[in-house]
């Protein structure tokens, strides 16, 4: 087994539990890691033998765009979309990240989520 991750992935969309956060938007950024068999990969340096980091890429923007009040349910939606998409993903982590929440006018960098699914 290894990890393949993805880290930094940067998004603007429209989630929060509050009209103004899904009328004016926010920056998020999205880390994934995925526990895949890596060995075939390895030996045969084919990429049809792996995680496509661009596909894995193309399913977190896709569902980066659904708008969803909770960072739970969008980061979950990826989780459970990444197994749909690739069943060679043994267990996967998503964290999603929301820069500059709004928290009452405190000065916060980031609220964040961090969602672990196994493949069933």
């Amino acid at each position: 087994m290894g990890t393949i991750s993805l880290e930094g992935m940067e998004f603007f969309a429209r989630h929060g539990c509050f009209a103004e956060e899904q009328a004016i938007g926010s920056q998020f950024t999205v880390d994934v890691h995925m526990e895949v068999d890596v060995s075939r990969a390895a030996a045969t340096d084919s990429l049809e033998s792996t995680v496509n980091y661009q596909d894995v890429y193309s399913v977190v923007q896709r569902e980066m765009l659904v708008t969803s009040k909770l960072l739970e349910h969008v980061a979950g939606r990826i989780a459970g979309s990444l197994l749909r998409d690739f069943g060679s993903i043994a267990k996967v982590t998503v964290k999603l990240a929301k820069l500059n929440p709004p928290l009452g006018g405190g000065m916060v960098r980031q609220a964040s989520v961090a969602v672990v699914m196994p493949n069933a």
